[in-house]
């Protein structure tokens, strides 16, 4: 059969006349095959999925109820466009009644987006142009450095080593990338590492977009799931942080509403201004009843509270039944996720020379996900949203995994 013409009219963004023909396969795949493997080879045990980067558990029953309710209402159907007053004042105030962050208006530096995903995507639309520079931190969540590149700019990677708490290098960014770079994107609490901003770097950041005229992208999707006694941080409480640059807050994360798709960008008006004018192109708004049991959602941070509990207790039955095993592992501050540097190999058996081929061997041996970072250091991420209905559950996965790997000793150096 002779190939489609329409082959060589595939952009070359995405793989051009290449696209589709690619044998390298990406990590998440890898790890898809891996568990069906896995899943086929031993049908007697049940993976155990530390891996899996959303909440376990359902929204709160009021934010059903009041999506159930606001549906049915012939008042809310339609367009919402850059979204409607309702959203955007609970945003505001969730703001100040979280964060501390007052004199927000909602009007101009508030909007809504269906999730934060296609806010990072929007973001380059509004200010790369071919040549342009994004820093973005690495290992992290590619989106908005995918978009740069696809609109002819370039990205800079700025490392996240654990010799700097996992906070990147702001000081030894070449000149000539630095005259070119006009967005910097953090992701704090971070994805993978768990790691907690300061506000001294937070001050830091401030400082180096003033110098260098840096639009600053601050990604908080788990910034308000913080753990004993740790407050949550917006990088906006920080005086002078709504001059350079603006934070984005998923409803996915701290509320439990993943798939709901419901997010907003806080901070400088003409940031936000510049992306809504991107967005208008893109989209035509959130449903009115999502938008709504999102206002909901915001008015009860109670429902972040009890989640940061259950995450907390988590973390620390997972870094103490990893401790047993010989690994260095750390409590975070906030998020669900654990960063564990991964072994070498197994004492008298299998070598692992990168993180992804210790995550291979725990799915295909030991039936456990965990996802593999081998971009700056052979680091592993677990996540704490596993499956587990209460504590004593809890209890019997963290015994599971010790169990299953408490029958080989680890090297790490």
């Amino acid at each position: 059969m002779s190939e489609s013409y329409i082959q060589k009219l595939i952009a070359e963004r995405i793989g051009g006349s290449k696209f589709g023909k690619d044998t390298v396969l990406y990590k998440f795949e890898k790890i898809k095959r891996a568990r069906r493997a896995a899943v086929a080879a031993h049908p007697e045990m049940e993976v155990i999925d530390l891996g899996v980067g959303e909440p376990d558990a359902m929204a709160d029953e009021g934010v059903v109820k009041t999506l159930a309710e606001e549906a049915a209402k012939w008042e809310n159907r339609g367009y919402t466009d850059n979204g409607r007053e309702p959203f955007m004042k609970a945003a505001a105030k969730y703001m100040e009644d979280v964060y501390g962050v007052s004199g927000i208006d909602y009007e101009t530096e508030v909007l809504h987006s269906i999730g934060s995903k296609p806010a990072l995507a929007m973001i380059p639309q509004a200010f790369i142009n071919p040549g342009d520079v994004a820093l973005v931190t690495v290992p992290g969540y590619g989106v908005l450095g995918t978009m740069t590149r696809w609109l002819g700019g370039e990205t800079y990677n700025l490392p996240l080593l654990e010799s700097n708490n996992f906070l990147p290098d702001l000081d030894n960014i070449p000149e000539e990338i630095l005259q070119r770079a006009k967005i910097l994107y953090i992701n704090y609490p971070n994805n993978p590492t768990g790691a907690f901003a300061t506000e001294a770097f937070f001050k830091k950041v401030i400082r180096f977009a003033k110098k260098h005229k840096i639009i600053v992208i601050q990604d908080a999707a788990y910034a308000a799931l913080t753990f004993d006694g740790t407050k949550p941080l917006s990088f906006l409480s920080i005086p002078g942080a709504k001059e350079v640059g603006i934070e984005i807050h998923s409803l996915s994360k701290a509320f439990n509403m993943t798939g709901w798709r419901m997010a907003f960008m806080v901070g400088n008006p003409l940031v936000v201004k510049a992306v809504a004018a991107v967005k208008d192109n893109n989209d035509s708004g959130q449903f009115h009843a999502i938008q709504l049991a999102g206002k909901y959602a915001l008015e009860h941070p109670e429902i972040t509270l009890a989640t940061a509990e259950k995450y907390s207790r988590r973390h620390t039955m997972l870094a103490a039944t990893l401790k047993k095993l010989g690994f260095k592992a750390k409590k975070p501050k906030a998020s669900f996720y654990m960063y564990v540097k991964a072994p070498k190999g197994i004492k008298g058996g299998e070598k692992f020379k990168t993180a992804e081929d210790f995550s291979q061997w725990l799915l295909r041996e030991k039936l456990i996900s965990t996802v593999p970072w081998d971009e700056v250091e052979p680091y592993v991420r677990l996540s704490v949203t596993f499956l587990a209905l209460g504590e004593e559950e809890e209890k019997a996965v963290m015994k599971e995994i010790y169990d299953r790997l408490s029958d080989v000793e680890f090297e790490f150096e």
